[in-house]
């Protein structure tokens, strides 16, 4: 499939698996009673509610209508009902869709960093009550703190060089274990993906890494299939630790280079909660065990 083809095919995908999400009565048409062929919306309702023709849109959604206007397009998003992800993600489908973007774009291809700056290293070691972690955009570890290694010790032992992707895919079970809310973080696993092939269509590890994860994944396929789309974000994530046992962090996400390709995770317990005070833990028996005269003396005890 050359560029052209594959640019149509991500509008055509996204785009159709959108409409799937929006029933009739969702945007106010009236139900007929009738066997609908598709999950959601026919395409000639899409073009209805945004006031454009059927023939332009079923043009638009095959990819073979460049430039709409940026009314058109925020109509469009409005009927489909998209979030900030999606309309920025619809965005860059359809830029990719003119030649002279996709010269431009890969003119601008670079290799992505593959180390973090010194000065994030240094930020990292001196968060040493706080786990913390570095990710490219293809879902790479490139850097942890003490404490964050100690944290994702399963996935860093198995993974090497380690990638969270391969890690929730191809080593199902561990991780499985490691995050009992799988469903959820897998979901988000492969929405992040699919915004940096959206970023990225011409990174070739990235390419082969989704590559790898659909041959080998039903679970990754099944996902990546749905066109979900979503930013690195803050939340909670639940794990389920060999030491500490189960618990539920708080986490930020940083941007932490200039072109958004590394963020920076980093767990952020409330002083004085039971979560707290097991990270604290963990640290501690994480210092204890890279001093060798503090292992020698609890090997003695």
């Amino acid at each position: 499939m050359d560029e052209k083809e594959a640019a149509r095919t991500a509008v055509r995908e996204f785009l159709s698996t959108r409409r799937d999400r929006v029933s009739p009565t969702d945007v106010g048409l009236p139900s007929t009673g009738t066997r609908r062929r598709v999950k959601g919306l026919r395409r000639e309702e899409v073009a209805l509610l945004a006031g454009v023709s059927p023939q332009y849109y079923i043009r638009l959604e095959r990819g073979t209508a460049t430039g709409p206007s940026p009314g058109v397009v925020e109509a469009i998003a409005a009927v489909l009902r998209l979030d900030g992800d999606e309309r920025a993600h619809l965005d860059r489908l359809l830029a990719a869709l003119t030649p002279e973007a996709r010269k431009r774009r890969k003119a601008a291809v670079a290799p992505l960093e593959e180390t973090v700056s010194p000065g994030i290293r240094v930020l990292l070691d001196s968060m040493g009550h706080l786990p913390a972690v570095v990710f490219n955009s293809r879902l790479d570890i490139l850097a942890v703190n003490d404490i964050g290694r100690a944290l994702y010790a399963t996935l860093l032992d198995i993974e090497q060089p380690a990638n969270a992707a391969r890690f929730m895919f191809l080593d199902e079970r561990a991780a499985r274990e490691l995050f009992p809310e799988w469903e959820r973080i897998a979901d988000d696993t492969v929405s992040v993906l699919r915004i940096e092939a959206g970023r990225h269509p011409d990174d070739p590890e990235l390419v082969a890494l989704i590559g790898k994860l659909s041959t080998h994944s039903q679970t990754f396929r099944t996902r990546w299939a749905s066109n979900d789309v979503k930013t690195h974000r803050a939340g909670t994530k639940i794990f389920r630790h060999p030491l500490i046992g189960q618990l539920t962090l708080p986490f930020e996400t940083l941007t932490v280079d200039a072109t958004g390709d590394q963020v920076m995770t980093v767990f952020t317990p409330r002083p004085g909660s039971p979560e707290h005070d097991a990270i604290q833990l963990l640290a501690s028996w994480t210092a204890r065990s890279s001093d060798p005269a503090q292992a020698e003396t609890s090997s003695d005890t």
